[in-house]
């Protein structure tokens, strides 16, 4: 697929604010290019010069890609938390018996260990990936239509080939379909012919169908937990702060240590995301220290003067509030 030229900025104001403000896109990925591919075609036809994916589909896999532009390329990091859900066809190379089948389903559903693919892009180490979800939709002696949800980086092509040797037939993955990302369903997703009209027309004057590709940052950072700031907290992590324990606002909800969280100021306008160093319980009293690790700042600072005294420390009002 070749890329289109990139478009000058004669958007519409509302969409020219989205996509300032940070967006993402559900693009239903063809078979043929690959991610990173396709993640410029998106980035040219909207005149950008950024844009990223999470969650590469190889070239001969269809469904779901989300890619972000402007602000929400952020977000990459927390939607790679989400699991992803496939639909495969598996072929054996010789008749397997259902009760068979079935029996080394469930032994893949759950934590497994896996190596990723010798044409990979991550390094080939063994690793632990949890499989939540393996059903077998329909079957003939050879072959196995599969719904599979997993965490991200489970390499179903590999799983597909374990289960075959765990069968004692050998197999292959003839075919892949990301159906899911999260939240994000494939009846969201919109196919890039599609986007492109959408595009002329926004250009046109009619912003209604590119909006609604537009997806705000919202519908991502409201599947974590969020953590309301006091004002000078809001304002130091704006800056660039972590935060400690007096700067938070109202009881957050329950997570663990190590979980990723939202930062929002007292009118519920994200300011920033990060991992928690302590579990919610831990947040309360008196105590200094720090339970918030900032790890990527949405809020613009102009909005957020500093309100720590003289010669106090950038991180200070973080821990006062």
């Amino acid at each position: 697929m070749s890329a289109p030229e990139p478009a000058p900025a004669t958007f519409p104001p509302a969409v020219a604010e989205r996509l300032r403000a940070g967006a993402f896109l559900l693009v239903d990925k063809p078979r043929g290019p690959s991610s990173h591919q396709v993640t410029a075609w998106v980035r040219d036809l909207l005149g950008l010069d950024r844009a990223g994916h999470a969650g590469t589909l190889d070239p001969g896999v269809s469904g779901l890609l989300w890619i972000g532009v402007g602000p929400a390329l952020k977000l990459i990091p927390l939607t790679l938390e989400f699991p992803k859900r496939y639909v495969g066809v598996i072929d054996f190379h010789a008749a397997v018996a259902p009760r068979e089948l079935d029996r080394v389903v469930r032994e893949f559903t759950g934590p497994i260990f896996q190596t990723p693919p010798v044409r990979s892009a991550v390094r080939r180490e063994r690793r632990v990936r949890t499989v939540h979800r393996l059903e077998v939709l329909e079957r003939t002696p050879t072959t196995a239509l599969v719904d599979v949800v997993a965490d991200s980086g489970t390499y179903v092509r590999t799983l597909a080939v374990d289960l075959g040797d765990a069968l004692g037939v050998g197999a292959q993955l003839a075919e892949l379909r990301r159906t899911g990302t999260g939240p994000f369903r494939e009846e969201a997703a919109i196919r890039l012919a599609d986007l492109a009209d959408r595009v002329h027309a926004a250009r046109a004057g009619s912003p209604d169908g590119l909006l609604a590709a537009l997806h705000p940052v919202e519908e991502v950072t409201r599947e974590f937990p969020a953590i309301e700031l006091k004002d000078g907290a809001a304002a130091a992590i704006a800056h660039g702060a972590s935060l400690a324990r007096g700067g938070v606002g109202r009881p957050p909800p329950t997570f663990a240590a190590g979980a990723s969280v939202v930062l929002v100021d007292r009118a519920g306008r994200l300011v920033a995301v990060g991992r928690a160093l302590v579990p919610s319980t831990d947040l309360g009293g008196r105590r200094p220290g720090w339970v918030i690790a900032t790890t990527r700042v949405f809020a613009d600072p102009a909005r957020y003067p500093p309100r720590w005294r003289t010669g106090a420390t950038r991180a200070e009002p973080a821990a006062t509030g």
